[in-house]
C-alpha cells in the first residue's frame, strides 16, 4: 500500500510538473500575441464562463476597434490559459492534500508542497491583475517571474522523488555557486520579461553593436521606471525609443554574464556522474538561447522563436534546480524539505 501511495503521489507530482511548464510556455504565447486582454475582465470573459457566451460583447468589441486587443481567437487563447491555470491549481491542491494526509508513508515533510500552494495562489492573483491592470509592466513582469518560480518549486518537489547517481562529498563546494548562478538566472528572467512587456525586443535591430554604437543613446531612468502604465512614462508621455534601447540593452549584455556564470559552472560540474545529466542540459540551453535570442532580433521577432526562447528560460530554471537539488543531497549535505 505505502509504494503504491509513494508511485500515486510521484505520477501527481511529475504530471503537475509538466503542466506548469507547458502554462509558461503557453503563457508567453498569450504574451507575444497580444491577447492579455482578449477577454477584459477576470475571472470570466465578458462575466461568462466562455468566449462563446461572451460572443456579442466580443462583435461590439470588434466593430468599435477591427485591431484592438479584443478578438475571438485572443479571448479563446486567454481563457485557455485560464482554464489551464485553474487545473493547474487543483492539482497542487491534491498534492498539497497527499502531502499532508501521507506525509509518514512518503518520508517527507509537506513544508514545500505547502509553499507550493502558496506561490500558485499569488500567481492567481497577479494574473488577475494582469487584466484588471491594463498589462501594466511591472504586473506583468512579476507574474512572468512568478511562472518561473513555481516552476523551480515543481521541479524541486519532482527532483526529490526522483533517484539518480551518488553525489561525492567534494561536490558540495559548487552548492553557493550553483544558488548564486539561480539568482542571476532570475534577473536576467525578470530583465526578459522588462523587456518583452515594453515591447522592447527591437529596440535594437543590429548586432554586437546598438544602432551601430556600444553604448548608444539611452534613458535608463524612462526605460526602468517600475510604476507606469503600458507605453507610457509616470508622467504620461509616450515612452521613448531611447527608453526602449536602454531595457534592450541591459537585458542583452547582462545575458553574458549569465551566459558565461552558468556554463563555466555547469562546464565543471560535467566531471561529475550524478550531476552530468543535468549540468550538459544547461550548457545546451544557455547556447540554444543564444540562438533564438540572435534569431528574435536578425528575423524580427519571430513568434515561434520568441515563444522557444522563453521556454529556453524555462528550462535553464528547471536544470539548474536540479542541481542545486541533487547538489544538496551529496553525501553529508542537508537533505532539502
Amino acid at each position: 500500500m505505502t509504494e503504491q501511495l509513494r508511485k500515486r503521489y510521484r505520477k501527481l507530482v511529475f504530471l503537475t510538473w509538466f503542466l506548469t511548464l507547458d502554462l509558461i510556455m503557453f503563457g508567453a504565447f498569450v504574451r507575444l500575441t497580444d491577447s492579455g486582454l482578449g477577454c477584459p475582465d477576470w475571472p470570466g470573459c465578458y462575466g461568462k464562463v466562455t468566449p462563446l457566451g461572451a460572443s456579442g460583447h466580443i462583435e461590439q468589441a470588434l466593430e468599435s476597434m477591427p485591431y484592438g486587443a479584443v478578438s475571438f481567437s485572443k479571448a479563446w487563447i486567454e481563457m485557455i490559459h485560464r482554464y489551464v491555470g485553474s487545473i493547474l491549481g487543483m492539482m497542487i491542491i491534491g498534492i498539497v492534500y497527499l502531502a499532508w494526509r501521507y506525509r509518514r508513508e512518503l518520508g517527507q515533510t509537506p513544508r514545500l508542497a505547502v509553499v507550493t500552494l502558496i506561490a500558485v495562489c499569488v500567481q492567481g492573483a497577479f494574473g488577475a491583475w494582469t487584466v484588471t491592470h491594463q498589462l501594466m509592466p511591472i504586473i506583468v513582469t512579476t507574474h512572468l517571474l512568478g511562472g518561473m518560480l513555481l516552476l523551480a518549486l515543481m521541479t524541486w518537489l519532482a527532483a526529490r522523488e526522483k533517484s539518480h547517481l551518488p553525489i561525492s562529498p567534494a561536490a558540495q563546494r559548487w552548492r553557493p555557486w550553483m544558488a548564486g548562478g539561480i539568482a542571476l538566472l532570475f534577473v536576467q528572467i525578470a530583465l526578459g520579461g522588462w523587456v518583452s512587456t515594453n515591447y522592447a525586443a527591437l529596440a535594437c535591430m543590429d548586432f554586437p553593436t546598438c544602432h551601430g554604437q556600444w553604448l548608444p543613446e539611452m534613458d535608463f531612468e524612462g526605460g526602468y521606471s517600475l510604476f507606469r502604465g503600458l507605453g507610457v512614462l509616470p508622467s504620461g508621455e509616450m515612452i521613448s525609443q531611447h527608453a526602449l534601447t536602454a531595457i534592450h540593452w541591459v537585458h542583452r549584455n547582462f545575458a553574458f554574464i549569465v551566459f558565461a556564470y552558468l556554463a563555466a559552472l555547469a562546464w565543471q560540474m560535467m566531471s561529475e556522474p550524478g550531476l552530468r545529466g543535468p549540468a550538459r542540459l544547461v550548457l545546451l540551453l544557455l547556447f540554444a538561447q543564444l540562438a533564438t535570442g540572435l534569431t528574435t532580433i536578425f528575423f524580427q521577432w519571430p513568434l515561434l522563436i520568441a515563444v522557444l526562447h522563453n521556454g529556453g528560460a524555462a528550462g535553464l530554471v528547471l536544470a539548474s534546480v536540479t542541481l542545486l537539488v541533487r547538489l544538496s543531497r551529496a553525501q553529508g549535505a542537508k537533505i532539502p524539505t
